[in-house]
């Protein structure tokens, strides 16, 4: 069937909000609503409600910006967890893959991107001011920064890093086990975990 010819304007519809999803083409779009319409009503509903739901209700962690159902996530509620020492990530795909290692014990901070004139993201854009705040009350020791090894990630690092190399902390990057221009979701979770391990000072990885 050519998908410019639906037998349904609802089937259409549907189609075309699969579509707009990233890394889902029209034929992939055609095959989930499809799978969609062999299944119970009361299965479709339970799949639509689980996505309203997440929109609706899911929270940002107040202290590290990450989701999470209430105001403080698992990880900054975790009393086992090490608050003295903070790992800047870009978004919270991160948090999971670090989370994945089992090699980090400390809390975290979710940028929301990172700094990309092309794309029109200044340092405004991202939440650095509220990380320099945290800094500021002298109850972080270590920031470790572990942006993807590309130019947008480099870019923002040593942003960060200017505004809070005045501050009495160490400030270390992950170990470049991770390639020059990979993103950190596409990492295995054994280089990921040993580049996390093998910091290095990031003063002396410019």
């Amino acid at each position: 069937m050519n998908l410019q010819n639906f037998p349904s304007k609802l089937l259409e519809k549907a189609v075309n909000q699969f579509a707009s999803l990233p890394g889902v083409g029209r034929k992939t779009a055609l095959r989930l609503v499809l799978h969609l319409l062999n299944q119970s009503k009361q299965d479709v509903s339970i799949f639509g409600n689980a996505i309203i739901e997440l929109r609706n209700n899911v929270k940002h962690c107040k202290h590290c910006n990450n989701i999470s159902d209430t105001d403080v996530c698992e990880i900054c509620s975790d009393s086992s967890r090490n608050t003295n020492t903070v790992c800047v990530v870009e978004n919270i795909k991160d948090v999971m893959s670090i989370e994945n290692t089992q090699q980090y014990f400390g809390v975290y901070h979710v940028l929301g991107g990172l700094i990309s004139p092309m794309n029109g993201i200044g340092p405004s854009q991202l939440s650095i001011n509220n990380l320099e705040e945290k800094v500021k009350t002298g109850e972080i020791n270590e920031i470790i920064f572990a942006l993807s090894a590309t130019m947008e990630g480099d870019t923002t690092n040593f942003y960060i890093y200017k505004k809070l190399k005045k501050y009495p902390i160490t400030i270390n990057t992950i170990a470049r086990g991770v390639s020059i221009g990979d993103e950190l979701e596409y990492i295995d979770e054994i280089t990921l975990g040993r580049s996390i391990v093998n910091r290095m000072p990031f003063k002396g990885s410019i």
